[in-house]
């Protein structure tokens, strides 16, 4: 498992080196930006809690007798802020997705992640041990890999694409793919012919994946 730093000079679009002979791409792609803001920022867990917030200032002026033009100022301040936070953290959901390229060859799935330090990480398919697929809507989907116990990757490292509360055994995951159980079926089958292609490295696997969440 390898991680190297910035994508300026990439061999081509994620990729750190060009593949070697015979290699090839079968899929490349990046999170949906808006999904992103959802699940990963949790933008509109953030709205209804400055919606709530706004309702109680307008209940709580009103209970101490503020006058109407001081509490619509009030208001709109309020409103005002919470508006360009909602859409700060959607610019960074944003530049997020766009500098996040995931690559999957026919033998290893590589992520460029990143914004201000662009990490790439390189995931032989021979270390997953599974996956779990979460379908968020839209045909967007998480991916989640587990990797074998001595193959850790730093949980902040990888923020945003880690599966939540992963904090001792982080799993890198896919975050808001679109069309994500395609996605997930062309990992399993490019998993399982790498296992077949190699059987001595397959049994080094104690436990096989359980592709949770992809439908046969």
């Amino acid at each position: 498992m390898k991680a190297t730093h910035e994508h300026e000079w990439e061999a081509a679009p994620g990729l750190p080196e060009p593949l070697p002979p015979g290699e090839k791409i079968l899929w490349q792609g990046r999170p949906d930006w808006a999904a992103l803001a959802v699940h990963a920022f949790h933008v509109r867990k953030l709205a209804i809690y400055f919606l709530i917030m706004l309702a109680w200032q307008m209940y709580s002026h009103q209970a101490d007798g503020v006058d109407a033009v001081e509490t619509f100022f009030d208001l709109m301040r309020f409103t005002t802020l919470s508006i360009c936070a909602l859409c700060l953290i959607g610019v960074v959901a944003w530049w997020s997705a766009a500098t996040t390229l995931y690559t999957l060859t026919d033998k290893r799935l590589v992520m460029r992640v990143g914004i201000v330090l662009s990490l790439t990480f390189n995931l032989p398919l021979r270390c997953i041990r599974n996956a779990d697929v979460r379908q968020l809507g839209r045909g967007r989907a998480d991916i989640a890999l587990q990797l074998p116990e001595g193959d850790r990757i730093g949980w902040f490292h990888l923020w945003p694409h880690q599966r939540a509360w992963e904090l001792r055994h982080p799993q890198p995951t896919l975050r808001c793919v679109r069309e994500g159980e395609a996605v997930a079926r062309i990992l399993q089958k490019a998993w399982t012919a790498q296992q077949s292609a190699a059987p001595s490295e397959r049994a080094s696997v104690s436990n096989p994946p359980q592709w949770q969440g992809v439908s046969a």
